[in-house]
């Protein structure tokens, strides 16, 4: 059975306070995107987990993918199981790949072994496995505030857009952006901005981080300026980056910008 886990972007992102416990509240709009690694499962005698795509160095028994099976497996009777990763979301980017790799891993095995594990039990465990995980369950629009862990549904469709997602070869510390942001209260909610058109969020919307992070990697400022440039609607770094997105009205074909950055243009779905 196989799976293509989606990526995400964050819509706009506030960091609102700092916490006891050392985390901060946050809001943001988590949108799902339509680039896609490949996930599949197989009977098979012995376990056995390949990765291809893009390197992930870390040794297997990290991979968040063969975290979330270890999970199950201290549930529930799982067959061994032969685990094939094609790995194209790129990581470190703000794209939530990791996390949609475990999610869609718990999905894909709660079908193949007809568990019938319902929705919010598949949350409470993906919880367990990374921050960003429980979104990928659902994996349609939310409004996400406390530590990002706490989802409202909302009514946004981006259908007809066309995106243009591009990472430059940079690496950039989520602590490190954290550190250098003073937490604020919003003078207006982001549920409120995404009633907005689109057209107007250029105004209206902004990511927090990327008052910390553009000064220490200009290429990613750079980045954003560019796509504003060729006419993107509405553009932002996603989540602590370095990935950046832009919004379109019709296809694009900026690869010639950004010839040393991964990129990936389509169509909203």
């Amino acid at each position: 059975m196989i799976c293509f886990p989606n990526a995400k972007i964050n819509l706009g992102l506030n960091i609102v306070s700092k916490r006891p416990d050392g985390y901060h509240n946050i809001e943001t709009v988590f949108y799902p995107v339509p680039v896609k690694d490949a996930l599949e499962i197989v009977i098979a005698k012995t376990f056995s987990f390949h990765q291809t795509g893009i390197p992930v160095d870390a040794p297997v028994e990290k991979n968040l993918v063969v975290k979330a099976l270890n999970i199950l497996k201290g549930k529930y009777e799982i067959p061994p199981l032969e685990v094939h990763l094609l790995k194209a979301i790129p990581f470190g980017a703000g794209l939530g790949g990791g996390s949609a790799d475990a999610a869609f891993m718990l999905k894909l095995i709660n079908d193949f072994c007809k568990l019938n594990i319902q929705d919010d039990e598949l949350e409470r465990i993906a919880s367990h496995i990374g921050a960003d995980c429980p979104f990928f369950i659902r994996n349609t629009p939310v409004f996400a505030n406390g530590t990002g862990n706490q989802f409202e549904h909302v009514s946004l469709s981006l259908k007809g857009y066309y995106l243009c997602l591009v990472k430059p070869e940079v690496a950039v510390s989520t602590p490190e952006a954290y550190s250098l942001v003073t937490p604020a209260e919003p003078d207006i909610s982001l549920k409120e901005i995404i009633k907005q058109p689109v057209s107007e969020w250029r105004n209206s919307m902004k990511n927090d981080f990327e008052g910390s992070v553009f000064p220490k990697y200009p290429a990613i400022e750079k980045i954003k300026q560019t796509l504003y440039a060729r006419g993107a609607v509405y553009a932002s770094m996603s989540g602590s980056g370095s990935s950046v997105f832009g919004l379109f009205e019709s296809p694009t074909d900026l690869k010639e910008y950004f010839k040393d950055c991964y990129i990936w243009e389509g169509a909203m779905e």
